[in-house]
């Protein structure tokens, strides 16, 4: 079996990590061949390097250059592919008139967010339109995101993230996590995302963050994710507060950092399956996260975490004191968290669920 991956870029970011785990698992696979693709010169997942596979580069040299097309049809009739594996809107978009010209079956996973309004003037609706028809599997990370994009039943296929926990192995301590950033607060309570306006709602955490700190002063909060620390971040945070906030942008090791949160926030706009509340409950913490979307399909609400109506700081900052008051409800949540990814959400369930699919798609070729 010959697989073809392509991505947009490798940066730091829930579906490159898992194109990276997935990649990882496959190594080992002796009857499953595979290239990859990208479009971009930005590795953060530095692992894909050390694989050994052959990693091609089209990179763009403007936003409408047409010779893009031609590029990814003459790699795939020289490589040669059973399956082209896509992992983002704008590879599936460059993909279909090559894959239809050399009979290639197409796998379309664009499909990782669940947009709650969807129309013609958003461009990855735009681009669903566009390649769904052409796509032989929509595979996407969870149920809410195959309905916002009305993918077709017949077609969809979800296959959750998996974590891995080999990354929970040599944690650094929370003493040497504290001594890093400089806090001795009782408690520790973090948000890991980029700062994005459009995703995350960095707003209501920082708000909620500020009504605890008007009753108490034992409390440091974290803000983990690529733009967490610039200006526009900060400007958030009213200058009596900042001493309690740790703008740390984007980190690796996150683990260790998480390994020392007594409580672990993800407020958002719009949200897939979320690697990071994987990692949150993987290591056992309890998760106040935004309902909707994928975000649903994985923290179970009053067992593993608390689900809150969206951009409510009010109801987030009742959330976070309930926890810090009862330290049995948090170790109760934290262990029924980390047995639903056991459970649910491993990496080795993920990676057979691939495997399985690539490996149906092959005989129905």
């Amino acid at each position: 079996m010959k697989i073809l991956f392509f991505t947009d870029n490798l940066s730091a970011g829930g579906k490159e990590r898992r194109l990276t785990e997935l990649l990882k698992a496959l190594r080992s696979k002796q009857d499953i061949e595979f290239e990859l693709v990208t479009m971009s010169n930005d590795i953060h997942y530095k692992e894909i390097l050390d694989l050994g596979i052959n990693i091609h580069y089209i990179i763009r040299k403007s936003k409408n250059d047409s010779s893009v097309f031609s590029r990814f049809y003459k790699l795939c009739k020289n490589y040669r592919p059973d399956i082209v594996h896509c992992w983002d809107s704008m590879t599936a978009v460059y993909l279909v008139p090559a894959c239809r010209l050399l009979h290639i079956k197409l796998i379309n996973g664009m499909v990782f967010d669940a947009p709650f309004k969807q129309n013609i003037l958003n461009k990855y609706w735009l681009r669903a339109k566009l390649t769904f028809p052409f796509s032989d599997i929509i595979v996407a990370n969870s149920r809410a995101g195959l309905s916002a994009y009305r993918a077709p039943e017949n077609k969809s296929v979800v296959i959750y993230n998996g974590f891995d926990f080999a990354r929970t192995e040599n944690l650094l301590s929370e003493d040497s996590i504290k001594k890093q950033i400089s806090t001795d607060s009782n408690f520790i309570i973090g948000m890991v995302a980029s700062y994005s306006q459009k995703y995350k709602d960095y707003p209501t955490y920082f708000k909620a963050a500020q009504l605890l700190l008007r009753d108490r002063n034992d409390i440091t909060f974290l803000a983990i994710g690529n733009g967490t620390d610039s200006v526009e971040s900060r400007n958030l945070i009213d200058k009596e507060y900042i001493g309690h906030f740790r703008l740390l942008g984007k980190k690796t090791g996150i683990e260790s950092f998480i390994n020392s949160m007594d409580i672990c926030v993800l407020s958002t706009f719009t949200e897939g399956i979320s690697n990071s509340i994987l990692e949150y409950m993987a290591l056992g913490k309890p998760v106040i996260a935004t309902s909707g979307g994928g975000t649903n399909e994985i923290v179970e609400d009053g067992e593993t975490g608390f689900l809150i109506g969206p951009s409510n700081p009010g109801e987030l900052a009742d959330k976070m004191g309930i926890l810090l008051n009862n330290v049995k409800m948090r170790e109760e949540m934290g262990k029924a968290g980390r047995e639903r990814i056991i459970n649910y959400f491993s990496i080795d369930l993920m990676i057979k669920k691939y495997i399985d699919l690539y490996r149906d798609i092959l005989e129905t070729k």
